[in-house]
């Protein structure tokens, strides 16, 4: 018999979203030890730009295997592996934000599979619009494209239940606009960050994979702007 005081006052996350954000502090703490000197020694201190070489995203690599027709294991890899390497112990924190956030709705609604699925695939198809669109020999490294990715979920599920309830589905699209928003303001005071297009994809990708997640959604989606 299960007793009321025994019961949680709040939904667990996702195990598979525990095991990402895990991922994503351990290494950051790695990074953090290492640069005040706690672990490494005089190399620790470099971890995280060696890590930036050898696991962000680059634009000039992309186009390397493009023009060469090689595509080998240690830069195909960068596509996910780069959401999990962060600038700083703030820009991690963001991203675990929303990670944690988004992931457990999602990963309640979808499972397991679809998270992990949205993470990764809002990664890559985010590294590769950014190296594919733009000439910038930057690198990409951070969780918001993969995250963008659940938030596009999120967006998507929230479309789907404001439908036949008298609301504007647009509502849905508000965060996806605020934090677009948000990030137009800091880029106007603090430099062009040129990341937002991977972000844009990403949630892009997020919202696209939920609908076919969802039988029957795409059929309707199709019957409506038919009947337009």
């Amino acid at each position: 018999m299960t007793h009321p005081q025994d019961e949680l006052p709040f939904n667990p996350l996702p195990p598979v979203v525990v095991a990402l954000a895990l991922l994503i502090l351990g290494i950051e703490l790695v990074f953090q030890a290492g640069s005040r000197g706690l672990l490494g020694g005089a190399e620790g201190v470099g971890w995280r730009l060696g890590a930036m070489r050898t696991y962000a995203f680059s634009g000039p690599v992309l186009d390397w295997m493009i023009e060469t027709g090689r595509f080998p294991l240690e830069h195909m890899k960068r596509f996910v592996t780069y959401p999990f390497i962060h600038v700083s112990f703030t820009h991690t924190l963001m991203v675990l934000v929303f990670l944690l956030a988004l992931g457990k709705m999602v990963g309640e609604i979808f499972g397991t599979i679809a998270v992990l699925l949205i993470f990764f695939l809002s990664a890559a198809v985010g590294a590769l619009a950014y190296g594919v669109f733009l000439n910038d020999p930057s690198p990409v490294v951070g969780g918001y494209p993969a995250v963008y990715g659940l938030i596009g979920s999120y967006t998507f599920m929230l479309w789907v239940s404001l439908t036949g309830t008298g609301n504007t589905q647009y509502r849905a699209f508000t965060l996806i606009g605020f934090l677009m928003g948000l990030q137009l303001v800091f880029g106007l005071l603090f430099g062009s960050n040129k990341d937002w297009l991977a972000d844009i994809f990403g949630f892009a990708t997020g919202f696209g994979v939920s609908i076919l997640m969802v039988p029957g959604t795409w059929a309707r989606i199709k019957g409506k702007l038919r009947g337009r």
